[in-house]
């Protein structure tokens, strides 16, 4: 195990070498909403080494889903090359892959436990849809809130390690190894992404999203006795950042399809680089950080009864509101008073 170890740290270093070298994955496109640390080119590659780990590991296992995760890569690369430049062409691919996950490993959601949604979910071609929509949201909102470092790839350190300790990883791939590895290979990107060697970019935010909403959608349906709502709450975080940004993009007429420096953490930097001395790098990291410690908490309490939907309930609705309120007083700050 320790000699994998290695040969995956020294191959991360000699690809980022060769991308940074060959300024393959720039990420300075000229893009407001992605200067939040350095303008010089950081390389895009997280994408390129989860969604390979994946396929040499998990590929025995799950073919199919490797060949999609294979696909959902390219996209993203096409999309951080700028050759993918309209949103709506990728979210039609995104749709199609998805969709393809969907039919092929026959995902569903059992119960919601809201007894008339649960009869619409009776119906196979309801679910999927339904299924579909979440994914989406959780593979975009994984996307949106991919503008700090460590951000995404804390967020899902912190999912993955409660999943590990509340033993919800029943797939038959979950292998004591192999979940070791990824876990390792997540941590080791993290620290690469923390102290700005290689950003995840769009290829690996997709990859992510895709990969957890798997994950618990499949652990659930193996365990119907956990609360849907705990699902949602590991969750909760890049879906409701995609939905609120949808909707306070409709309150200011913008096109809801088109990023912008409105995203919670992006107000959070500016708030505290106002108010404390220091580098971007150190700004940038102490905001993701500050994020990251306010969900750890949240699966930690979440975590006391992963049974318990009125506990689940009650922090998913707490965390909306803390959300929100944060977010108006963030925005205000920044805009003297808009809301």
């Amino acid at each position: 195990m320790i000699y994998i170890f290695f040969l995956i740290a020294i191959a991360i270093f000699i690809v980022n070498n060769f991308l940074i070298k060959k300024n393959i994955l720039p990420s300075h496109s000229g893009e407001k909403h992605q200067k939040f640390v350095e303008k010089k080119s950081i390389q895009l590659s997280g994408g390129i080494y989860l969604g390979f780990f994946f396929a040499a590991f998990f590929f025995t296992d799950y073919k199919i889903l490797s060949i999609f995760i294979l696909i959902i890569l390219f996209l993203g690369l096409l999309t951080d090359k700028r050759i993918f430049k309209d949103p709506g062409i990728r979210f039609f691919f995104q749709l199609l892959t998805v969709l393809g996950i969907i039919y092929f490993y026959d995902l569903q959601i059992l119960s919601t436990r809201v007894l008339l949604f649960d009869q619409f979910l009776e119906y196979k071609l309801f679910n999927y849809i339904f299924v579909c929509f979440c994914i989406l949201i959780v593979i975009n909102g994984t996307n949106f809130i991919d503008g700090l470092n460590g951000l995404v790839l804390g967020y899902y350190l912190i999912v993955l390690s409660f999943l590990l300790i509340n033993n919800f990883l029943t797939l038959p791939f979950y292998s004591d190894d192999k979940i070791v590895l990824f876990f390792y290979l997540l941590f080791l990107l993290y620290l690469f992404n923390l102290f700005n060697k290689l950003y995840l970019g769009d290829s690996g935010s997709y990859i992510l999203g895709l990969i957890f909403s798997f994950i618990v959608i499949n652990c659930y349906m193996l365990n119907q006795s956990v609360s849907p709502y705990y699902i949602i709450l590991l969750l909760w975080y890049p879906c409701f950042e995609n939905l609120f940004s949808i909707l306070r993009k409709f309150r200011f007429n913008n096109s809801p399809i088109y990023p912008d420096q409105n995203h919670f953490h992006q107000l959070l930097f500016f708030f505290i680089k106002k108010n404390i001395n220091g580098s971007n790098l150190l700004i940038n990291n102490l905001s993701s950080l500050l994020i990251n410690i306010f969900n750890l908490i949240t699966l930690m309490i979440g975590s006391m009864d992963i049974y318990s939907t009125k506990l689940q309930l009650v922090l998913i609705l707490c965390n909306i509101l803390i959300y929100v309120l944060m977010y108006i007083k963030l925005f205000n700050y920044r805009y003297k008073n808009i809301f």
